[in-house]
C-alpha cells in the first residue's frame, strides 16, 4: 500500500488516434482499463480556471503571500488534506466557483464521455477538485478502486485532468493496466490519504503507468481500475486537478453522489455553493432527470474504521492520527465518540 515513486512507473499509451471511434475507445477501455488523451481541453480555459482557483487559495492562506497565485507555490506550514476541517473550509470556497462546475460540462469533455459510454452521458453533480500539498507524502492517495467511494454502477468513469502542467514529480495519477478485469470490488483496508481505503499491494501484479501530464490532458478509467496518486515531491508546488465522474444515463447512481463533495466534514450544501452564481443553468440540473438513485453502502467505510480502531490499539501511528482527526472533526458523531474513547484508553 506504499505510494509509488515516479522512477517505478512506465508511461501510458496515448489514445488520441481513437477519438471519434466510440467502438475503438471502448475496446481499449475494456482491454487496458484506461484511456489517456492529450490536449482534449482548451488550455486557455484551464488556465483561466486555475487563475480563479489559485486566487481563492492565496486569499485563504494555502499559497505563499507575494507570489503569483497561478504558480501555486504552497505554504508548507498550511499542509492539510481532505479529512481535515481546515482543508474543507478552504476547499468549499474553491468548490463554490461557478467556473469549476462548468468545467465538468465543457462540450469537449461531454463529447469524449459520450463516446466512452456509447450514448447520452450523465455528469455527476458531485464535482471534485484535488489540492495536494508538497512534502506531505504520507497522505498521498493510496492504490484503490473508485467503486468503494462512489458506488452506483461499475460503469461509472473517472475523468481526471490536471489544472496546469503536472510532471511526474508533482504527483499525478498512476493506473494499473488490466486491474479492472477482476470484475469485482477488491478487499480494501484502512489507509491515510484521500478516501482512507487501499487495496493490498501484494494482491496486484503488473507495472504501474503514468505520464508527464500537461494542461489539457485527461485520464479516463472505470470504477474497478486500481489507481493511485504519485507523491508530490516538488519543493513547494501545490498539485491542482479535476476529478469528476460520468456514467450513461439510466445507470444507477448512489444517493451521496448528488451531494457536494466533503459535505460530511463541514455541512456545506448546494445553496451555499450556488450563492453568487451568475447563471442557473447548472443549478440542481439533475433534479429534472429520471435517475435510478440507490442508497449508499457504508460497508467499506465501516470496515476501514474498524481496522483503524484495531491498529490504534496496537499503537499504529497512522491509525492514531486518523482517529485524532475524526475526534477533532466530529466529536459528537458515533465514530467520533468511539475514536475519543479509544484515544482515552491508550492515553494519547
Amino acid at each position: 500500500m506504499t505510494a509509488k515513486d515516479a522512477s517505478e512507473v512506465g508511461l501510458m499509451q496515448e489514445a488520441n488516434d481513437a477519438l471519434g471511434d466510440s467502438t475503438e475507445l471502448r475496446r481499449r477501455l475494456d482491454e487496458q482499463g484506461y484511456i489517456f488523451l492529450r490536449q482534449i481541453m482548451a488550455k486557455d480555459k484551464l488556465l483561466s480556471l486555475r487563475q480563479e482557483m489559485t486566487e481563492v487559495l492565496m486569499e485563504a492562506g494555502f499559497l505563499v503571500a507575494g507570489t503569483d497565485p497561478i504558480d501555486g507555490i504552497a505554504r508548507i506550514d498550511a499542509q492539510c488534506t481532505e479529512g481535515d476541517p481546515e482543508y474543507a473550509d478552504v476547499y468549499h470556497r474553491v468548490y463554490s466557483l461557478e467556473a469549476f462546475h462548468q468545467a465538468g460540462h465543457w462540450p469537449e469533455v461531454l463529447a469524449v464521455m459520450e463516446q466512452v459510454v456509447g450514448g447520452p452521458v450523465l455528469p455527476h453533480p458531485q464535482k471534485i477538485a484535488r489540492l495536494w500539498f508538497p512534502q506531505y507524502t504520507e497522505h498521498t492517495t493510496p492504490m484503490h478502486q473508485d467503486f468503494v467511494h462512489f458506488q452506483g454502477s461499475f460503469s461509472t468513469y473517472t475523468f481526471w485532468a490536471p489544472v496546469g502542467d503536472c510532471p511526474l514529480e508533482l504527483g499525478g495519477l498512476a493506473v494499473l493496466p488490466g486491474s479492472h478485469k477482476i470484475g469485482k470490488v477488491r478487499e480494501h483496508h484502512f489507509s491515510l490519504g484521500a478516501g482512507g481505503l487501499a487495496v493490498d499491494e501484494s494482491e496486484l501484479t503488473g507495472r504501474w503507468l503514468s505520464a508527464n501530464y500537461e494542461a489539457g490532458d485527461a485520464l479516463i478509467f472505470p470504477s474497478l481500475t486500481v489507481h493511485q496518486a504519485l507523491p508530490n515531491y516538488t519543493e513547494d508546488r501545490l498539485r491542482i486537478s479535476l476529478d469528476n465522474r460520468y456514467q450513461a444515463q439510466g445507470e444507477p447512481i448512489a444517493q451521496h453522489m448528488l451531494d457536494p463533495h466533503l459535505i460530511g466534514v463541514t455541512g456545506f450544501n448546494w445553496a451555499a455553493c450556488y450563492a453568487g452564481w451568475q447563471s442557473e443553468s447548472l443549478q440542481y440540473y439533475w433534479q429534472d432527470l429520471d435517475l435510478d438513485v440507490v442508497p449508499q453502502s457504508s460497508q467499506w467505510g465501516d470496515q476501514g474504521f474498524t481496522e483503524a480502531l484495531s491498529l490504534a490499539r496496537d499503537g499504529d501511528e497512522r491509525a492514531l492520527y486518523q482517529l485524532r482527526r475524526i475526534a477533532r472533526r466530529d466529536p459528537e458523531s458515533e465514530r467520533g465518540q468511539q475514536a475519543l474513547q479509544l484515544l482515552h484508553e491508550v492515553n494519547v
